[in-house]
Order: C-alpha cells, then structure tokens, then sequence
C-alpha cells in the first residue's frame, strides 16, 4: 500500500518565512517521501536521494546559523519541520533529527576556524552527519566508554567500538567521544571524524523490528588517525559538550515521536469514518470515539509539552528538565496511540496493507533512543529532588 501524506496540522508559526518552509516541507513530503515510505521501509532502503534534497532545500541546518549555511530558524520552528518529517516517514525525521545532533558539537564548541572549515558542507553541502557516543557496553552510563584516543604528536589514534549508530557506514562524518584522560566523565574528548577515514569501518547493520531503512551499525575504530585539529572543544570537555547535544536532541525525538502519533491517528480517523460495521460508521460507536478522543489529546498534550522546551531553548533559558519530560511523555504517548490505531482497523491493523503496524514497530524506538524513558525519569528527579545519595 503507497502511504498518503499526512493530513496538514494547524501550526502556530512565527514569521512568514516559517510559514513558507513548512509548506516547502509538505510539497516535499507529499512528492517525494510519503509516496515511497511503505515500499521502501519494507525493502530496507536508505533514501540518501531525500536527504540529498533537502540538504539542497536548506532543511539540513535550520537551526543553525546562516553565517554557515544554516537556516537560521528557532527551534519551535525546526521542531515542527521535524514532526512534519518524521509523520511522513521517521527514518527521515529521526535521520535529520540525528544529523543536527551530529552538528552540535563543532557550531556550539568548535573554534571559528574549525566552523569556517567544516560546517558550510555539513550544514548545506550534501554531506550527512551521524553521532557516536554509545558502546556495546556503555548505553546508559554514557561516562563508562572505553574508546580511546591517543596523542601521537599532531594527530590523535582513535581506538573501539561504538554501538547503535544510526548513519553508521553511510554517514560522510561522525562526532565521536573518545577517552582521553581520566577514568569518568572528565576524562571525554569529542573528535570530528571523516567518514571515509583510514581504519574506520561499520560493521553489518542491525536487523530491526521497525526503521528497516535506517542503517544502525557499530562502528569499528582500528588505528583511525585524526589531526589535533580536528578535536573539538578542550581535552576532557567532550562528555559535557554529549549532555548539551542531548539536551537539544530529546526535543528532536519528542517532535518525531508527535509526528509519528499523528500520523497514527489520521490513519485511524480515516478508517474509522469510512468502515460501516451493523449499518453506520464504525466511528459511531461511543467506545471508539473516546478512543479517538484520547488519541488526540495525548498528541496535543505532547506537542504543547515539546514546543514550550524549545522556546525555553530559543529563550536562552535553562530547558533540560522539560527536554527530558517531552522525550519522556511524547514517545510513551506515541506508543499508546499507535497501539490503538492498530486496535481501531482490527485485523487490517496488524497486516503490511496499512501503515498502523509500521506506525507501531516505529514508535518503539523512540523510548528508547537519546536515553531510554527510564533515564529521562532519573533526569527529572535530579532536577526536582537533587542527585541521588550514595
């Protein structure tokens, strides 16, 4: 079944210009995603052409500075942009949620020749980004990562593995957190790494239960030689810059988390009006209506919940506790309504002809990426009761 472009939500957009970029997405959507997402995610294919389009269409960089060939957007209005996507087809939302993360680093920590150097191509010029901060034995306790970084004279000597990488073995660079010092926290250096670089090699991606077109892949480190260069931000600072890109990329898994939900309920809307069971609608029946109902409610809730942290985040205003409670509330909602989208088509729910069962292997996922629901509560607690005694 070739899956239609989401239904348009009504946003409260800033300027005429966010207005313009998010009907640009939608036509984008409605051409060039939404009419493949079906075929292609059960196929497994990666579609580097999209990301090449709207890297083209200046969708790549929008929140970051025009100076380098950002977007210059907020992040209420990338955030948006970002649920468009991902409603469409979450390999592409969480992709170019994953690509800004990757960014991070080197627009808020680089130096102004490292920028000048870099960011252009990666912010506009084709190329796509991928993030590398976990290890097979380091998920959760980010601090404990055991790959290493050495000084040899001007350049550095990367060795591991990273884990559950998404881009890994397609993405032209990485930011990798590599040990530099100390066992800890204190001992992170994050580096800016070619994707083609001598020694590094991506293993065979994951087979998934959802995102089969999204290459996760762990990332082999044989010996791979960096310039000093190419280090980002101080020696021992890189597990403090990590916690800043998370920060930003939690609300960009809760806007795709939306996205996918919403995504979900026009599907069950749809469906709803149009199948007739005992001579009307199925959508007359008062206990599938409060099912719809609650759907929507939760997305609203999430989408409000997501939207205020970011404009604490364009603000200039602390937003940590509200990036953890949106990743937190919007990818559990985005479970339940999936799951009762699947429940309101019934047997049509669970088989490939419609999107719901993607819907609901996709939203998975996202409570686990970026720091699983478990971690966002830890995160939560600490701001409200401080940190855990020992």
């Amino acid at each position: 079944m070739t899956d239609r472009a989401p239904q348009p939500v009504e946003r409260r957009l800033p300027t005429e210009e966010s207005r313009q970029l998010v009907e640009l997405v939608r036509d984008i959507v409605s051409k060039e995603i939404a009419p493949r997402t079906a075929e292609e995610e059960e196929a497994g294919v990666f579609p580097r052409e999209v990301f090449s389009l709207l890297s083209e269409s200046g969708l790549l960089g929008l929140p970051y500075g025009s100076a380098h060939g950002g977007g210059d957007q907020p992040y209420e209005v990338y955030l948006q942009v970002l649920e468009e996507l991902a409603a469409a087809r979450l390999t592409v939302g969480l992709g170019v949620s994953v690509h800004s993360l990757a960014c991070h680093a080197l627009a808020g920590y680089g130096t102004d020749d490292q920028r000048a150097a870099h960011l252009p191509d990666m912010l506009s010029g084709g190329l796509l980004g991928a993030y590398c901060l976990s290890e097979p034995a380091s998920g959760s306790d980010a601090a404990s990562l055991r790959t290493k970084a050495v000084r040899d004279g001007d350049d550095w000597v990367i060795t591991g593995t990273k884990a559950w990488i998404t881009h890994g073995g397609v993405a032209d660079f990485y930011t990798v957190l590599a040990r530099t010092g100390v066992e800890g926290a204190r001992g992170i250096t994050a580096f800016l790494v070619p994707g083609d670089a001598e020694g590094l090699n991506a293993a065979i991606p994951e087979k998934k239960m959802g995102m089969k077109g999204s290459p996760t892949a762990q990332l082999h480190f044989d010996g791979v030689r960096v310039g000093d260069d190419r280090r980002i931000g101080e020696e021992g600072q890189g597990f403090a810059i990590a916690l800043s890109a998370l920060d930003s990329g939690r609300l960009g898994i809760a806007a795709c988390a939306v996205g996918v939900a919403q995504a979900a309920l026009d599907e069950a809307v749809r469906y709803a009006t149009d199948r007739r069971q005992f001579g009307r609608p199925i959508a007359d029946f008062q206990g599938l209506r409060f099912m719809l109902a609650d759907m929507a409610t939760q997305i609203e809730a999430g989408r409000a919940l997501y939207l205020e942290a970011a404009r604490l985040r364009d603000a200039g205003q602390p937003f940590s506790r509200q990036a953890a409670m949106a990743k937190l509330f919007c990818t559990d909602a985005a479970m339940r309504v999936t799951t009762d989208a699947v429940q309101v088509l019934g047997g049509y729910g669970y088989t490939l002809d419609f999107p719901a069962e993607r819907l609901m292997r996709e939203a998975k996922v996202l409570q686990i990426v970026e720091g699983t629901n478990q971690i966002q509560r830890m995160v939560i607690a600490r701001h409200l009761a401080g940190p855990e005694t020992r």
